[in-house]
């Protein structure tokens, strides 16, 4: 086996994106103004979304939203416990407690079954997470909860741009989707994210909340050459997206679902590769698009690190992306979590790591991935059982 170099991810943008930055230049604004207007419409037309913002990352935008929603001390918010930190670490931000609920262990989604089970009084929100590129069934969620309590839903969509469940794209059933343009997305202008929502009322909370409580933005306190006054009537964090970054973002949206294609190949030869080996990966259910924005791959907690190690001395870039957040100090510490309470996302957790999956990767490349995996980490696995 010839030794090569495979990055666990290698970006699509050139220095030829540096022209879309200078044209921004030449404008007055440096920070939010027309280039970011014109890619939240380009969203709103794409989601079938009634209303678009661009923010600087999932996180601030989840604050953000979570503020615009009056969420806060005494308010519980349910969240997959097989997730990234971001996910519960803004609800605690705002004062709120995150509730942590396990997940499915074919899917690594979370369940209308689970969510009710965790839903009390003090229920406000739930966030469900499209983990790995696939969507959780918005609407089934949607459906359990009591008539008599407005529980909101916010989707994460760090994972899924391109992705579809029953041919419905993240937003219908929600109150907010929340998306990610982080270095390693499918979408990316190295920082930021977009929130998304049908609500009218909503929308206009959440422009202020991601501007400090500001009643109107740099650019609209200048419209028409006039100074408008501005106003804060409620509390907001500092989110916005500069028009520097949003240049990046309207070629991506215009041809992700091209790249998605190479994704789903790529994605399927792992899966066909692996498929008879004891490396397993969560099961992608029937009717959906996946977004395949990562790909993970399960060797057992015994093999994990020593998997890391081997995969990474000849030179493949692996890293392990998300384990069970309540076993992390702060929650373990705070909330007395021993790991036994998630038992399907501690143990996924603990023996997961992701392989390389991008558009440009070539065939030598992802063969090479493959040969490895087979030969030396499925081999170890055997060993261990």
């Amino acid at each position: 086996m010839v030794h090569m170099q495979v990055p666990f991810y290698r970006h699509s943008l050139s220095p030829e994106n540096a022209q879309l930055v200078a044209k921004v230049l030449e404008t007055p604004f440096l920070t939010s103004g027309p280039i970011g207007k014109e890619v939240e419409a380009q969203l709103c037309e794409y989601f079938g979304a009634k209303h678009a913002k661009l923010v600087n990352s999932w996180t601030n935008g989840a604050v953000a939203t979570l503020l615009a929603m009056d969420i806060g001390p005494g308010d519980e918010v349910i969240v997959p416990a097989m997730t990234f930190i971001a996910t519960a670490n803004v609800v605690e931000l705002v004062g709120a407690k995150p509730v942590f609920i396990d997940c499915d262990p074919d899917t690594l989604l979370i369940t209308p079954e689970l969510v009710k089970a965790a839903i009390t009084k003090n229920t406000k929100a739930i966030i469900p997470v499209h983990m790995y590129g696939q969507m959780c069934d918005v609407k089934a969620i949607k459906d359990i909860f009591p008539k008599d309590q407005k529980i909101s839903i916010i989707e994460d969509c760090a994972h899924t741009f391109e992705a579809k469940f029953d041919g419905v794209r993240p937003g219908k059933y929600s109150d907010a989707s929340i998306f990610s343009f982080y270095a390693t997305k499918n979408v990316t202008c190295g920082e930021g994210g977009a929130i998304i929502t049908n609500d009218s009322n909503l929308f206009e909370r959440i422009q202020q909340a991601i501007l400090h409580g500001m009643s109107a933005g740099a650019a609209d306190r200048f419209k028409a050459g006039q100074y408008r006054h501005w106003g804060m009537d409620h509390l907001g964090t500092k989110a916005n997206l500069p028009d520097l970054l949003a240049c990046l973002l309207p070629d991506q949206i215009k041809t992700v679902d091209q790249r998605l294609i190479e994704r789903e190949k790529l994605a399927l030869k792992y899966e066909k590769a692996l498929e008879k080996t004891k490396i397993r990966f969560p099961l992608t259910k029937s009717g959906i698009v996946h977004s395949r924005h990562l790909f993970p791959i399960h060797v057992g907690a015994n093999n994990r690190d020593q998997a890391l190690l081997s995969l990474g001395e000849v030179n493949i870039g692996v890293t392990v992306n998300y384990r069970s957040v309540p076993t992390m100090g702060y929650y373990s510490n705070r909330y007395g979590f021993t790991g036994q309470e998630h038992p399907v996302s501690n143990s996924w957790g603990n023996g997961t790591l992701s392989i390389p999956l991008f558009p440009g990767i070539t065939d030598e490349e992802q063969d090479y991935v493959i040969d490895v995996l087979i030969n030396k980490i499925d081999k170890m696995i055997g060993e261990n059982q």
